[in-house]
């Protein structure tokens, strides 16, 4: 079984971490994996660094930048996490943009990624039809999850189709706005986690943009299986570096 889905079998709330790989410094990313799984992060989601990222705000857009002029490429982080499976155990979802595994080649990336044991992949700019017509069977067959974002915008059809063609888990956008640009939850959000907590789907739900402490993660899993902290943390790696992450996780659980 995939590690995602027997993480999400386990009877907790999975708080997932997200950062740019690369960032602060190139070198980092295996030493921040390895302790953020050593303080009782439930899963991680490694940024692949992309000039364009259209989803992203401008916390996450400038550690991006700064990790591109780091020189990490897909070539460099596949390299730096050829061995990540001889010390950690936790899920691994590489997130990132569609052009740059079209230049590597579909099959090709998913087949590297199953070698050094990535998980599962997030791709916001992938539709989900393109992805069920040309790209499902290749993610399937080297075992792969690929994971779909909804908005609160997104209609109640098209999330059927989501949780039909999903295997795992569905990305919740809180907001229609950018990563990184909102504090807490108001009661438009709170409609939203509900309607969609009673629509009874197959694939559990995590929440992210807008959890940054203890108040929004458990307000977005009152409704949902865990939450995605992303422009916080990388706030917290531009202050601390990739240390004090114990403290960082302690606040928010």
């Amino acid at each position: 079984m995939n590690r995602i889905n027997q993480k999400l079998q386990e009877d907790k709330k999975i708080l997932s971490i997200y950062f740019s790989a690369g960032y602060p410094n190139l070198n980092d990313s295996v030493q921040i994996i390895e302790d953020l799984e050593k303080n009782g992060v439930d899963l991680i989601e490694i940024g692949l660094p992309f000039s364009d990222p259209l989803a992203d705000g401008p916390t996450i857009q400038a550690s991006s930048t700064q990790a591109l002029h780091n020189g990490m490429t897909t070539e460099v982080l596949f390299n730096q996490l050829k061995d990540i499976r001889k010390t950690v155990s936790i899920p691994l979802i590489i997130m990132g943009y569609f052009n740059p595994m079209l230049q590597y080649g579909v099959e090709a990336f998913c087949a590297k990624c199953a070698e050094i044991g990535i998980d599962g992949l997030i791709i916001p700019d992938l539709p989900v039809d393109v992805y069920a017509d040309q790209y499902k069977a290749i993610f399937e067959k080297y075992g792969l999850i690929n994971v779909f974002l909804i908005t609160p915008q997104t209609s109640d059809e098209r999330i059927r189709f989501i949780d039909s063609v999903s295997n795992g888990f569905i990305y919740m956008v809180s907001s229609a706005s950018v990563t990184g640009s909102q504090s807490g939850f108001g009661n438009t959000q709170e409609d939203y986690f509900k309607r969609i907590a009673g629509m009874n789907l197959k694939n559990p739900q995590i929440i992210g943009f807008g959890i940054n402490n203890a108040e929004t993660f458990k307000q977005a899993t009152e409704h949902a299986k865990g939450a995605i902290i992303g422009s916080a943390y990388i706030n917290h790696l531009t202050e601390n570096g990739s240390k004090k992450n114990a403290e960082f996780v302690k606040a928010i659980r």
